[in-house]
This record gives structure tokens, sequence and C-alpha cells, in this order.
């Protein structure tokens, strides 16, 4: 298939005072890389307020380019008792579900709402979203690749690790790569992370290849906390190759900082000559 480019935002905090470097930097990606799909995977909001809700929704359909938005936890409100009475209204008002799903002929993408109003921070999939993923999964059409977005992180960044994965965490990627996801994608942490199933499973030889990412943040909330980058991920998908890119943003600029590609199917890459 042709190369296929997948534009991945995490953590914007629309309403934290943010919102014009949000606005500078995306637009310059999409004319950059004309990707087939942008990916938000939550955070949307700061406190989930409609007014911020509503603007990260314009900002993100002003792109021009479909759009795969998950909630996160900041996305719901803050306040009692409107945390669990209604929940997730104002992000369905802005995206009709909380539980997407993008089909094309290359690309299939399924979104899971892994946010839990009785937890600030940490996140939860239940069974029955496990389940369902699986069957939602099985729908793509061969040759596709397969993309499952949530908010909570499934790995970490080495720089900080006081926000805990989503709960389940080993059950929930098991089930997920058993079900057919070529790559998993979350936010949460504002650091970018990447990982790749061979790298902690021990190979045996027939394991399909299955990455890992969690985006940066694209909004900075608290500017003068350490360990919180300003950043989004680049995906690209051909027949042989996943790549991931990320770019950090400098002043007024996107600086790539990191790259790599990974195999799709059972083969690892071959090593290079010395």
């Amino acid at each position: 298939m042709p190369t296929t480019r997948v534009l991945h935002l995490s953590d914007l905090h629309y309403g934290a005072g943010e919102d014009a470097a949000i606005e500078r930097g995306a637009p310059i990606l999409i004319e950059r890389f004309a990707p087939e799909l942008v990916i938000a995977s939550g955070d949307l909001s700061h406190r989930g307020r409609e007014d911020q809700l509503a603007r990260a929704s314009r900002f993100l359909h002003a792109l021009d380019r479909p759009v795969l938005a998950v909630p996160g936890n900041h996305d719901i409100p803050h306040a009692f008792p409107a945390r669990f009475t209604r929940t997730f209204r104002e992000f369905e008002r802005q995206w009709q579900t909380t539980e997407p799903t993008f089909s094309s002929p290359s690309l299939y993408v399924i979104g899971l709402n892994s946010v839990r109003a009785w937890r600030h921070q940490s996140g939860g999939i239940r069974d029955v979203q496990l389940k369902r993923a699986e069957e939602r999964l099985r729908e793509a059409v061969d040759g596709s690749f397969r993309i499952v977005v949530l908010h909570h992180h499934l790995i970490g960044a080495p720089w900080r690790s006081r926000k805990r994965p989503v709960a389940r965490r080993n059950r929930v990627l098991a089930s997920l790569v058993d079900a057919g996801a070529d790559l998993i994608l979350a936010g949460h942490i504002h650091q970018a992370a990447v990982s790749e199933r061979r790298e902690f499973e021990i190979f045996t030889g027939a394991e399909r290849s299955v990455v890992v990412a969690i985006a940066p943040g694209l909004g900075q909330p608290r500017p003068k906390r350490q360990g919180e980058a300003r950043g989004v991920h680049i995906y690209e998908i051909d027949d042989a190759l996943l790549r991931v890119e990320t770019y950090v943003w400098r002043d007024d600029e996107w600086a790539l900082t990191a790259e790599r590609q990974f195999p799709r199917g059972t083969v690892p890459l071959e090593s290079q000559p010395a």
C-alpha cells in the first residue's frame, strides 16, 4: 500500500492559557505531512467545560482532516455532582461518542474510553470494552493497519513515574494484542514513549509486531513543571514498516527529536552491516 500518515496529538488542555501556541503549531504539521487522519488521545480541555471542549473541537475540525478523539480525565466536569451525573455529556455533544471508529482501505482505528469519574488520574478498561474491541477489530478490512486509542498510558516514560498506567495494564495490553492491534496509542503523561512488544517479551519467532506509543502533550498547562514535553507523533505506515517520528515545539517551529522504525508482521528488522 502507499505510505499512510497519521498525526497523533494528545493533552491539548484547551482553557489552560496555552491555546494560541497550539493553534500556531498543529496546522504546520498538516501542511507538511498531509496525514490521512488526526488522532486526539484525550485531555482536549483543561476542566471539561462546555466552552473549552467546544473550542478544542473547532480547532481540531478546522485542520480539515478526519479526527478521531477520545476523552481524557480532564474532559469531564471537575466539580461534584456534575462529574458523576453528566460525566460525558459535553464531550459527546462535540464528538457524539466516547468510543469512535475510523475506517479506510489502509487504516482501521478504534477508540476506547479509559476515563472513570471516581478516579482523578488513573483510568480503566472493562472486560466488556475489551470484548467489544476484539469484535470491532475483526471488522477491519484485510491488510489494513489496526490502531487502538485510549487516554491512559500502557507504558511509562523514564522521566517521571507518578501517574499510574491504566488499571490491569497487563490484561488490557495482552487482550488488545490478541485482538489484532498493530499500534496502541495513548497520552496522559505529557511525555513521549515508544516500545515494540519484542523489546519487552521473550522472542520465539512467531510474535507479530505490535507497537505501543505515548504522545507528548501538545498543550502545556503547567509550564514550570519539569518533565512535561510539548510535542506530537507522526506515524508513517507502509506494507513493510511503521515509522514513528517525535517532533517537539521549539519557540515557533517543529524540531524532529527522534525517529524509530518497526517491521510489520513477524520478521524483525535486518541488522545493518558494520
